[in-house]
């Protein structure tokens, strides 16, 4: 699926467009409500930047192409949008599809600032032409694995399947929580139901199951089976990957979808920009936008910042990262290099574990900051 170009509230000019190449998940199996919370930030970013005058007298233009959670899907489609002249590319929320895209725009030297995709290895080696406003996988995961310590739990279980990220999650839980006396136990979701899950929980004694799986499925049948089971009254559910997050895992489990803890990148308050731009979201999705429709926000806040300095100039794009300084709607977005990270990171996003309420699952709770 390809999504038209637009350029959105752009000014009548007769200087062509800056055009930025986007890549989303639009469709199944990709996770759609995250690709259409990250695609209306995105949107409404550039409508701001062209009602502002656009970059310079020319109009922001985002061309949108549809990953669909395929790594391949998604490195043909950098390939395309190179050839097509866009200055620059963003988005992606899957962080193997991110992964692959990076790879890919890497090698054409194409710079691609990364939304949503926390994957420590984004690329596999150090590049100057990819950098991305998520927190890494470790910071994130790290911080979770201590609210789980503090909330009590150190037999912790992963439903699991497999995947690049899933596995590297488990790896940073086992690794940040064993020397603090945690032990986490691995469930294969390949080979599992979850009838069964129910049963290695209840053998293994575990305290706490993590959901590293996709959703809807087999995440909302692993809760809704384990909500049920009376030998498991007691054992928290989380989700570090954020599933709780959307409106629809809230629609598909009510009340046995809140009190899931997971990970989100907000700030305690928004920045008075991203008050703003939260009210317009809300109009324009018909719902709480979520912490992936700022980070939407965010990517074209800062490549039109770029854009205006250096135009369509591809390298000096790339070499302008390091000197980024643009308030963005969680707070002032620079990049650095943090070891053991390949990209250029956005060092200090805000980072929250926060669950839906019992009492009100349309209302989230902080639990956790870092």
């Amino acid at each position: 699926m390809s999504t038209p170009s637009s350029a959105l509230g752009a000014e009548r000019t007769d200087e062509p467009s800056v055009r930025i190449g986007v890549i989303v998940p639009l469709t199944r199996p990709g996770w759609v409500e995250a690709g259409r919370h990250l695609l209306a930030d995105l949107e409404l970013a550039v409508r701001d930047v062209n009602d502002a005058g656009g970059i310079v007298g020319r109009p922001l233009e985002l061309v949108v192409r549809d990953t669909a959670a395929d790594p391949q899907r998604a490195a043909a489609a950098v390939d395309e949008l190179a050839r097509l002249g866009v200055a620059a590319l963003a988005g992606e929320y899957h962080s193997v599809v991110a992964r692959a895209a990076a790879a890919r725009a890497d090698a054409l030297g194409l710079p691609f600032l990364c939304s949503s995709a926390v994957l420590d290895a984004l690329t596999e080696q150090p590049t100057e032409w990819v950098a991305r406003l998520s927190p890494p996988q470790s910071r994130g995961w790290q911080l979770y694995s201590d609210y789980l310590l503090g909330a009590g739990h150190s037999r912790i279980a992963v439903a699991a399947q497999p995947s690049v990220y899933w596995a590297s999650g488990t790896r940073i839980l086992r690794d940040h929580l064993a020397p603090r006396g945690g032990a986490v136990i691995e469930l294969d979701m390949s080979a599992l139901a979850p009838t069964a899950v129910c049963d290695e929980l209840a053998h293994h004694r575990a305290t706490a199951l993590l959901l590293l799986t996709g959703h809807p499925e087999p995440a909302v049948p692993i809760v809704q089976s384990v909500r049920r089971d009376p030998r498991l009254a007691e054992i928290m559910i989380g989700a570090p990957a954020g599933q709780p997050e959307f409106a629809e895992w809230a629609a598909l489990l009510g009340s046995d979808g809140a009190a899931v803890p997971f990970l989100r990148y907000l700030p305690e308050r928004l920045t008075p920009l991203g008050a703003r731009v939260e009210t317009a979201l809300r109009e324009r999705l018909a719902e709480a936008p979520s912490f992936v429709a700022f980070e939407g926000y965010d990517t074209v806040a800062v490549l039109a910042d770029v854009l205006r300095s250096h135009s369509t100039d591809r390298a000096r794009t790339a070499e302008s990262w390091p000197r980024v300084a643009v308030d963005g709607t969680r707070g002032q977005i620079r990049f650095s290099r943090t070891p053991g990270i390949s990209v250029w990171q956005w060092a200090w996003p805000p980072i929250q574990v926060v669950d839906r309420d019992p009492a009100a699952p349309d209302r989230f709770r902080v639990l956790h900051t870092g």
